[in-house]
């Protein structure tokens, strides 16, 4: 097999979201495996450091090591959002076994108890309302805890406990080489953009499709309070032509906002 790995993947190790990429090289390498394929890793020196001799991301190089010689278990997502402006109830995850057994469920090194503080059905995996009370303490956004569910063979899974709102982006002004959008992101986490024109058109690069490249077309600067526009997507944005954003995030919420560049400035109002 030749260079494999994903798209945007020599930008920086959070292009893609964790559990995400955790998955797709679970699976590449259980394939790889029953095929008989030898893999070679594709890195520019984002994950591995030339140097150091160090990985960036432990859990990835962890996941690629196990898939040599096992499967993993993992879920569809690795994320559990609970909204602080809603009452907190019970949440369930689809677990992906992939042929192991499901073993339990733990907070750091203390086991959550099975019927009382979860409920496993098949591959659904249930956390009561309680527990999730529990986890969430002061609902502070972002991530209130950390679970991890341990599977009868290889690498464990993490779940993230996260208390959102839904962002609050502003109206903003700068250029097409510098340009950010405010944005308190209340906890929630940037999965995609999409940009269309108001006569539905896709707006931006790779025009075949309204989803644009995450962090070489838009990036979230979660430290700053802001999402980035990049000169590259406006280089390929008409001029005076209104573009509608939807910005998509982690925990299913969408936000709309408007763009409009006339020359090098760029204008961005919400929705």
């Amino acid at each position: 097999l030749g260079e494999y790995g994903l798209l945007g993947f020599d930008r920086h190790t959070g292009t893609i979201e964790q559990g995400e990429k955790l998955k797709f090289f679970e699976h590449l390498g259980y394939h790889a495996r029953a095929k008989k394929i030898t893999t070679m890793l594709w890195d520019n020196g984002q994950h591995f450091g030339r140097t150091s001799f160090q990985w960036q991301d432990p859990e990835l190089f962890a996941q690629i090591r196990s898939s040599w010689t096992t499967r993993s278990g993992s879920a569809y997502s690795d994320q559990i959002f609970s909204a602080r402006s809603s009452a907190i109830t019970a949440k369930t995850i689809n677990l992906n076994l992939n042929g192991t057994s499901f073993l339990g469920l733990w907070h750091g090194d203390k086991a959550l108890v099975r019927g009382r503080d979860y409920a496993v059905d098949g591959n659904e995996l249930t956390l009561t309302a309680g527990t999730v009370t529990r986890l969430s303490g002061s609902r502070e956004y972002g991530t209130n805890a950390v679970l991890t569910a341990r599977f009868s063979r290889g690498v464990p899974w993490k779940f993230y406990v996260l208390t959102y709102d839904t962002p609050v982006l502003s109206n903003s002004s700068g250029t097409t080489t510098s340009f950010a959008i405010p944005t308190t992101f209340r906890g929630d986490q940037l999965a995609t953009m999409e940009a269309k024109y108001d006569d539905g058109a896709n707006a931006g690069p790779q025009d075949w499709t309204s989803f644009k490249e995450f962090d070489r077309t838009f990036a979230p600067d979660y430290s700053s309070g802001a999402t980035l526009l990049r000169a590259e997507f406006f280089s390929a944005v008409r001029d005076n032509a209104r573009v509608t954003l939807t910005f998509h995030y982690w925990s299913g919420t969408k936000v709309t906002y408007y763009v409009t560049k006339s020359g090098s400035t760029v204008t961005g109002a919400i929705a």
